[in-house]
């Protein structure tokens, strides 16, 4: 049986859908970047059944609510509406799932609420997505070496270059910003329901046919003559955080939760500079509490095939888990 529901914000409101008994063990489920809650529609049903599977649709994203007109996305808004479902829910425990994007969201939310995430569960996700690569200091690092097991100079670009970036990239921001607004005017664009398939699989060449049209169904509204996609189009505009990998590396040392990381063979991160000091940072702190696994598949794993995930998430959800005697 599954629900649709709705949490009221200033704004409008943020839309979810969920799986399983509302007395359940509580799982919140994030998506990715422009995807929408129908990203684990073939997953959940795989799942442990005493728990309650909630899957939100981000701001500006499937269902929900596009954000107030003059604001761009931040990656800490997701963060905050993840927060604003776990108050409306008066949830005072739980556990995130999340993927890519959503996975960073929740490694940041278990950082800034530790008290709140018991476990967190990270498919194509590391947690955290350091913005910009480089050699930063972060908190309480100012005076230390950094570990070379964890970070290496030759990593590294100079400190011009990250300054560069990041002007760049916030200059493209508002940029892009107002460039939205001034073609605000202009109707959204309506396509055929084949063409509207073919550009989401065009964006997304990890998806398969089908897993796009699971997402297509959330993720646009039936019009005269096609289809429009629901997203709000200023969340194409990269707004990155400010964090970088030594924040991270001294952020995650908050998360309380055990941590489930699975990542894909033929994933998207798999050459990205963060990936082994972040891998090591688990292991080093969470120590017992960090478990990684690789599988076979690539960025959309648990949507194209949920089977080859389900049965690791499942034996980490029940983990610890007290059997209930039987009369």
């Amino acid at each position: 049986m599954v629900s649709e529901l709705k949490f009221l914000v200033p704004w409008g409101h943020l839309a979810a859908k969920a799986w399983g008994p509302p007395q359940g063990r509580p799982v919140l489920c994030l998506h990715g970047w422009l995807d929408n809650a129908n990203t684990f529609n073939r997953l959940i049903p795989l799942l442990p059944k005493d728990c309650f599977y909630m899957a939100l649709d981000f701001g500006g994203h499937g269902l929900s609510s596009h954000r107030p007109a003059g604001f761009p996305y931040s990656f800490f808004d997701y963060v905050g509406d993840v927060y604003r479902v776990a108050t409306a829910l008066k949830w005072r425990r739980f556990m995130l799932m999340g993927h890519s994007l959503g996975g960073s969201v929740a490694g940041m939310f278990s950082c800034i609420f530790p008290d709140l995430v018991e476990k967190l569960i990270l498919v194509e996700s590391y947690g955290f997505y350091p913005a910009p690569k480089g050699n930063e200091r972060g908190p309480g690092l100012s005076r230390q070496k950094k570990p070379r097991s964890l970070y290496t100079r030759r990593d590294a670009r100079t400190s011009l270059e990250e300054c560069d970036e990041l002007l760049t990239s916030k200059r493209e921001l508002f940029e892009g910003l107002l460039n939205f607004e001034a073609n605000q005017l202009q109707p959204p664009k309506v396509r055929s329901p084949e063409a509207a398939l073919q550009r989401l699989l065009e964006a997304n060449p990890h998806l398969r046919e089908e897993s796009g049209k699971i997402l297509l169904k959330r993720g646009a509204t039936e019009v005269p003559g096609g289809l429009v996609y629901n997203r709000d189009m200023r969340a194409l505009l990269h707004n990155h955080s400010f964090v970088t990998l030594d924040q991270s590396l001294n952020f995650l040392k908050k998360i309380q939760a055990d941590v489930l990381m699975i990542t894909a063979q033929n994933g998207i991160f798999t050459t990205q500079h963060f990936i082994k000091p972040l891998q090591e940072a688990y292991k080093n702190f969470l120590k017992e509490r960090f478990q990684l696994s690789e599988v076979a598949g690539n960025h959309f794993v648990h949507l194209n095939e949920p089977e080859v995930v389900a049965g690791i998430i499942s034996l980490f959800l029940n983990k610890d888990q007290i059997p209930k005697a039987s009369l």
